[in-house]
């Protein structure tokens, strides 16, 4: 356990010289790609993987980057709450079977008219410098992470995008906690294995 956490601390350190590169920021070097990053992580070291990143928003913040940090479960929330309340979507939780309360979610949630636009909405707000997002595994299976990149890259490619995955992600396919298959998606570059120039290299 305790060469998992040095390994996602390690990680992290990499993501901070990373993030906040010129390189990086200014969106050089990806081939006509979509800015779109992903860092993995092992799921069963989630509560260290949370602490690492709020020290990784911390030190962006100290070196003047503007991140805008989203979670996929509190932005679900505040859909839910908007447009019907949570109070009646536990009340559907009940009367329905999985399924069909999968399907009465995703409807209220509404990835094209609410989730993304919503997401869109919190980016122009923010006028952040990266966008970051979070709780993928919190909101399987009723909002898939594939998806919600697939909609966003025709919504926010002005700023580099990194999404942080609770699995594998080797530059096509996304293992959601390592075992499942939540799609391929060819278009974001996994933060480990790719390097920009000297993306890595510590800036002055």
């Amino acid at each position: 356990m305790i060469c998992g956490q040095e390994k996602i601390k390690e990680n992290f350190n990499s993501i901070f010289d990373i993030t906040r590169s010129k390189e990086f920021l200014n969106m050089e070097g990806l081939g006509g790609e979509v800015p779109f990053w992903i860092a993995p992580y092992d799921i069963q070291l989630q509560d260290f993987a949370d602490q690492e990143l709020n020290h990784l928003l911390n030190k962006l913040n100290n070196a003047g980057v503007k991140v805008l940090d989203l979670d996929l479960f509190q932005l679900s929330v505040e859909i839910i709450e908007e447009n019907i309340g949570l109070d009646k979507m536990f009340q559907v939780e009940k009367k329905k079977n999985k399924d069909k309360f999968k399907k009465a979610l995703q409807s209220t949630l509404n990835l094209h008219e609410r989730f993304i636009p919503l997401i869109d909405e919190k980016v122009k707000e923010s006028k952040a410098q990266i966008l970051i997002l979070k709780g993928v595994g919190a909101v399987y299976p009723f909002i898939r992470s594939h998806n919600v990149l697939n909609n966003l890259q025709s919504v926010v490619t002005h700023i580099p995008t990194l999404m942080f995955f609770p699995g594998e992600y080797n530059g096509r396919t996304l293992n959601l906690f390592g075992d499942i298959k939540d799609d391929n998606y060819y278009r974001a570059q996994n933060i480990f294995l790719h390097k920009i120039n000297n993306l890595t290299k510590t800036q002055n």
